[in-house]
């Protein structure tokens, strides 16, 4: 399995760059890589959704670093890698879409299936589920935008339109050019919508009640 880490001062991010979403970090390279490979259980069963097989225990092989940004440090994943900026094949666009319909579905069923009230944190910090569930919808907007498609509005259809959108724009996306300016590479654009998705979904299930 291909690995790129994104290093930031206080915070590197190690993902998975075949594997949109699958991405964790950690105070260096070395606990970023133990929490990617902690999370393939989670992530693998995200996969099953969209009828994808990921390999267990495949080998983490870094081919790429690169240096991170505030926002890195700040708690997402940020940079670019050559990788991304490759032409994506027809097998993999239709793999992400599939995989970013999934996220959309999975965080729609942890929402639905939690309690409002979540449990707090050490410090008695967290967003509770309808919070967390309105976060992830403005960022969602906010990452449409960065992949050139116009904001979307917040009722039902429209949010599902927009992600429908989404997943259309990465089953097209060949990638390989550099995008407009201050537009994201489709393949990093995958990485991080459905890492949000997927981050939120998984802290929303470890502080129900």
């Amino acid at each position: 399995m291909i690995v790129g880490l994104e290093v930031g001062r206080r915070r590197v991010f190690a993902a998975a760059l075949a594997w949109p979403g699958w991405c964790r970090s950690g105070r260096d390279g070395e606990a970023a890589l133990a929490a990617l490979a902690a999370y393939e259980a989670r992530y693998a069963a995200v996969a099953a959704l969209a009828g994808v097989s990921v390999g267990h225990d495949e080998v983490m092989e870094v081919v790429e670093e690169v240096a991170g940004n505030a926002t890195t440090d700040f708690g997402a994943p940020a940079a670019v890698f050559a990788y991304d900026r490759e032409p994506v094949p027809p097998a993999e666009r239709a793999r992400t879409a599939a995989l970013v319909r999934a996220g959309y579905e999975y965080f729609d069923d942890v929402i639905a299936s939690s309690p409002e009230l979540l449990r707090k944190g050490p410090r008695g910090g967290g967003r509770d589920r309808d919070a967390v569930a309105a976060h992830v919808l403005a960022a969602d907007g906010a990452y449409g935008r960065k992949l050139g498609l116009p904001s979307p509005g917040t009722g039902p259809q429209e949010v599902r339109a927009h992600r429908e959108a989404v997943v259309g724009l990465f089953a097209s996306a060949t990638g390989g050019a550099s995008p407009p300016r201050g537009r994201w590479p489709p393949r990093y654009g995958a990485r991080r919508i459905l890492w949000h998705l997927l981050d939120h979904a998984f802290e929303v299930e470890d502080r129900r009640g």
